[in-house]
């Protein structure tokens, strides 16, 4: 079925529709370069909207916890989305709407061809349809004069008034007339056979031929509107599987968020090493001698109490706002320890990099060395030296830093048996101190017998042996019970047991357990165990399980080693 066939008649008709049809493939086009414009926009305000909730610099170390590290992980993915929505907007324009408009030009520019050969083609037949109209009115003109003058002729010869010369008159009209007529008759003819077949020509190859090139033009428009559609979808398309990832990733930061893990990040931030104050005792001023009351109330009690908050308040600050000191002596034993760790691997860091470029300039002086012509080994010698300094000034530092790190390691090991910590929590009797830092009269104990107040946990890896199942740095703290701290603190009375404490409850080892510190006992995983003292807040539980002498071992495990059930 073609055009040309079917729709000869139809040319109007068919002019109207094709140019319709070109006022849709633009309208696409401009429908196109809309979304064009939506994605760009889209994609603009995705990654402003990325970049106003970057984590500002002040924010860095906030980074640590999981919740802060999936968010940051959310932007890079809503980042890589607004890239793909780019990706799309970008090759729509170059290869869709390009497209689009090159193929409009075309086929408005063969279309206006087209109806212009139909235009001539019209004119032609027109014209000759003219010409066949005109031969006919002058036929049919001619045919009724050489009528009427055959009658004028008949009339004169049987009019016998006239003379000879006048019907001879009429009979010479007649025959001019008749051969009029019959000329007109030929010229009629031969324009009616001529427009015959230049109609037939017309209607059953010129015509059907413009026709059948519109057919073509709009078949061609058809079908790149079908294949625009399906290009501008593949564009899509080819950008979800990105998408998806996207979408993964930002599932897999949801759930990489472990509020434990950030609670337990919080302890080791903040957790000072510091062991809470014990009762404060009852002091009998009847048995005191009365011209020491005013005094001691007023140095002993007020230096305990507010020298005590004061210490524990700056030593709590510190810790959150940083240390001003450079080996951190200022800070916790916790956060000293872990500034101390970071400080060591930055510095280690800037060995390797140091260490690096002097290799670098050492080759490059050798190269020089051996060929003078590629430079000269004297520009580098100053560069090598500088080197050198700079490497020797970070070993320096690198080493003076590791050896406070075991220093206050070995301070911290000294200090974490969970029979000492736990004495210092519950035995320990407190020794007054002026607000001087000058112990009392009533002392009875050396301060070098005295816990430091910072001893609590031990520097731990991520195990659950630490109490916390996390992580910690604890050191010694810098200063504690000395004059320029003004620290408060206490001596150790360690009392013998003489009756069996009762059970508070049972437990279930979750994990095996070896003891390693003074206090500790060891475990195996499943084993049943009776709880005679619970968790004081150091991560240690005092537990007892019968021997085989029949007698009881008693000791402390890790309460996250287990699982206890109290009794009612």
């Amino acid at each position: 079925m073609s055009w040309g066939t079917e729709l000869w008649d139809q040319y109007d008709n068919l002019s109207i529709h094709t140019n319709k049809g070109i006022e849709v493939l633009d309208k696409y086009a401009n429908f196109l370069r809309d979304r064009v414009a939506i994605e760009t926009e889209y994609a603009g305000k995705l990654r402003r909207l990325v970049k106003n909730y970057q984590p500002k610099r002040k924010e860095e170390e906030d980074n640590e916890f999981t919740s802060r590290q999936a968010f940051r992980n959310l932007l890079k993915e809503v980042g890589d989305l607004a890239g793909q929505r780019e990706v799309v907007s970008e090759t729509l324009q170059q290869q869709i709407i390009q497209s689009v408009a090159l193929l409009s030009k075309t086929l408005r520019e063969d279309r206006k061809k087209c109806l212009t050969d139909g235009t001539v083609l019209q004119q032609c037949l027109s014209a000759q349809l003219s010409s066949l109209e005109r031969a006919k009115r002058n036929y049919d003109k001619a045919y009724r004069d050489s009528d009427k003058a055959v009658e004028n002729y008949k009339k004169a010869d049987m009019d016998l008034n006239l003379s000879r010369a006048e019907v001879e008159r009429y009979k010479n009209i007649m025959t001019s007339k008749n051969q009029q007529s019959d000329d007109a008759k030929n010229e009629y003819a031969n324009q009616l056979q001529k427009t015959n077949n230049l109609q037939q020509h017309h209607y059953s190859m010129l015509l059907p031929a413009v026709f059948n090139r519109l057919q073509e033009l709009d078949e061609k428009r058809t079908l790149g509107i079908r294949e625009f559609i399906i290009g501008a979808a593949d564009v899509e398309s080819s950008v979800a599987p990105i998408i998806a990832r996207c979408m993964e990733g930002i599932v897999k930061a949801g759930e990489s968020i472990n509020e434990k893990e950030d609670s337990l990040k919080v302890i080791e931030r903040y957790q000072s090493g510091f062991t809470p104050p014990t009762d404060i005792p009852f002091e009998d001023l009847s048995k005191m001698d009365l011209s020491n009351v005013s005094n001691y109330s007023h140095s002993t009690i007020k230096g305990t109490i507010s020298v005590r908050r004061k210490g524990v308040r700056n030593n709590i600050l510190q810790s959150i706002f940083g240390s001003n000191k450079e080996d951190f002596s200022d800070l916790p034993p916790n956060q000293q320890r872990k500034k101390l760790v970071a400080k060591i691997a930055e510095l280690q860091q800037r060995v390797d990099q140091e260490t690096n470029t002097r290799d670098g300039l050492m080759k490059m002086k050798i190269v020089y060395e051996a060929n003078s012509s590629l430079g000269n080994p004297m520009t580098v010698e100053g560069q090598l030296n500088e080197s050198e300094h700079e490497l020797e000034k970070l070993k320096r530092d690198l080493k003076k830093f590791q050896d406070i790190l075991d220093k206050a390691n070995q301070l911290q090991v000294a200090n974490n048996s969970p029979q000492s910590h736990r004495n210092q929590l519950q035995n320990g009797h407190r020794t007054s101190r002026h607000s001087n830092g000058s112990a009392s009269a009533d002392d009875h104990h050396d301060a070098d017998d005295q816990p430091d107040d910072a001893g609590s946990l031990s520097s731990s890896s991520a195990s659950p042996e630490s109490g916390l199942g996390t992580s910690h740095t604890s050191l010694p703290g810098s200063g504690q019970g000395s004059a320029n701290e003004n620290a408060i603190g206490e001596e150790t009375c360690y009392e013998t047991e003489v009756e069996l404490l009762q059970p508070l409850g049972t437990c279930r080892a979750l994990y095996p357990f070896e003891a390693s510190s003074e206090g500790s006992i060891p475990m195996s995983e499943g084993e049943e165990l009776q709880v005679i003292e619970n968790d004081q807040g150091d991560g240690w539980t005092r537990v007892r399980r019968a021997n085989n002498s029949n007698g009881w071992d008693e000791g402390f495990v890790p309460t996250s080693y287990i699982e206890c059930t109290l009794f009612a």
